[in-house]
């Protein structure tokens, strides 16, 4: 059987250093405000391949309510994830994920998120496709304010 799944996740900015997206550190003038690492990129593919399984969403599988999960490195939650949609049968072929972010800049990571993610997902580096774009200034993300 073919599924596809579809994640989306937003943090808003606080105070940092730097962000995790996609399993690396970015450094840049603030942080994200969130109950584990604040991975987006990797909490809306969670949620993508949760829901490609018909398993709900990450925040049912781990919530914020629940300090196991306090500061939690977002690769452990992707392993867990994999592991439960392996064990149910299904194959991962490909991802296609997209980061929109106005800051900080993406391109300069790009490809170590792919391997990262590649290695999560225990696909080859050619199934991860990762693209990155911004609102040109627009909403919210435009603002930086996420």
């Amino acid at each position: 059987m073919f599924r596809i799944g579809h994640g989306y996740d937003v943090h808003k900015f606080g105070p940092g250093d730097g962000v995790t997206l996609g399993g690396q550190w970015l450094p840049y003038s603030q942080g994200l405000i969130a109950h584990s690492d604040g991975d987006v990129v990797l909490h809306a593919l969670s949620d993508a391949l949760l829901g490609a399984a018909g398993l709900g969403d990450i925040g049912e599988h781990f919530p914020d309510t629940d300090d196991a999960y306090k500061g939690v490195d977002s690769k452990q939650l992707l392993t867990q994830v994999v592991r439960s949609i392996k064990d149910l049968g299904y194959v991962l072929i490909n991802v296609d994920i997209t980061i929109i972010a106005q800051v900080p800049k993406i391109n300069p990571h790009k490809l170590a998120m792919k391997q990262t993610i590649a290695t999560l997902l225990e696909l080859d580096l050619s199934a991860v496709n990762l693209k990155a774009t911004t609102t040109e200034q627009l909403g919210f993300i435009g603002r930086k304010e996420g």
